[in-house]
């Protein structure tokens, strides 16, 4: 058994997250009581009594995602688990990433957190409310996803922004923009293309306000290199340099999520089994899609604590 750890993005947040964990695990406890401390903020309260339009806001959802990610790894690494011994390589989706790099050692949590809180802060501020738009493009495949929105730019920002599994594509950019690549995928065939609801247009040029704030917040943060290798969003390929890894980070507000090609990728080089830690099961639904033989599974209760590690010690 090769396992890659995988650690999920935004969209995966819902109202009570992590309580679970925070009441049958002191370790879990913990790291919630961290990113709160990191933060200022008693984020754990709106994680857990909401309100969930207050949970949604991007400067909440991502140290939050994070936190529950986190609180899953601390405890299962004080019921034995060996990340290095046991996990060949971890992958996040876009935020997710962060949580990759905290599980492995690379980021602290306080650091994970507070550089999340920047993140959601300068990706919701980069674009005027209104003026950017995602489309989930459902039955085409990335290639001709580009080529739709390239048509559909005008002028205007219309990117491919997530490959997250065959035929299942987002793009985003201006409104306009984004409104007729929506008309142009059905005129080619896609099954569904739909407006997403989100709150900015994350992973296109629209975000390079976002990005030279990450470069200064990266740039001050002390990252270590990881335990095991992270496979990076933007190269579908494994990173371990720390210097790398805050290009990549830097580069990801403004590039494509190549999660499809970054799955392939681990399942060519040997994973079978790909565990999705925290919350929800998006990643793992993905992952059964592009790696047909592996084996997926997610871990977000402390049942499935139980169950991990059994599999593992085997």
């Amino acid at each position: 058994m090769t396992i890659a750890f995988t650690f999920p993005g935004q969209g995966s947040q819902s109202v009570g997250m992590g309580k679970g964990l925070a009441d049958a695990f002191p370790e879990a406890r913990a790291v919630f009581d961290e990113v709160d401390e990191a933060l200022g903020q008693k984020l754990s309260d709106v994680m857990w009594t909401g309100p969930e339009d207050a949970l949604t806001l991007t400067a909440n959802a991502q140290p939050a995602l994070m936190a529950v990610s986190l609180a899953t790894m601390r405890v299962l690494e004080a019921r034995g688990l060996d990340l290095a011994a046991s996990v060949s390589f971890v992958a996040g989706h876009s935020l997710g990433e962060y949580s990759a790099l905290a599980a492995a050692g690379s980021l602290d949590v306080g650091t994970a957190a507070r550089l999340l809180r920047v993140r959601g802060d300068a990706m919701q501020n980069a674009v005027p409310v209104g003026q950017g738009a995602m489309a989930a493009l459902l039955g085409l495949e990335f290639e001709a996803a580009v080529e739709v929105a390239e048509a559909a730019a005008q002028g205007e920002v219309c990117q491919a922004a997530n490959d997250n599994a065959p035929g299942q594509v987002v793009v985003s950019g201006h409104l306009a923009a984004v409104e007729r690549a929506i008309e142009i995928a059905k005129a080619k065939g896609a099954r569904r293309a739909v407006m997403l609801p989100v709150s900015a247009p994350f992973h296109c040029a629209l975000m390079a306000p976002a990005a030279d704030k990450m470069s200064e917040a990266l740039a001050n943060a002390q990252i270590n290199a990881p335990k095991v290798p992270l496979v990076a969003n933007v190269l579908a390929q494994p990173i371990s340099d720390p210097d790398e890894i805050r290009a990549r980070l830097v580069e990801q507000v403004t590039g494509t999520v190549r999660w499809r090609e970054s799955v392939t990728w681990l399942a060519e080089n040997g994973v079978d089994t790909f565990v999705e830690v925290g919350t929800g099961k998006v990643l793992t639904g993905m992952i059964k899609r592009i790696a047909k033989e592996a084996t997926g599974i997610a871990v977000n209760t402390p049942e499935d604590i139980d169950a991990l590690l059994e599999k593992i010690s085997g």
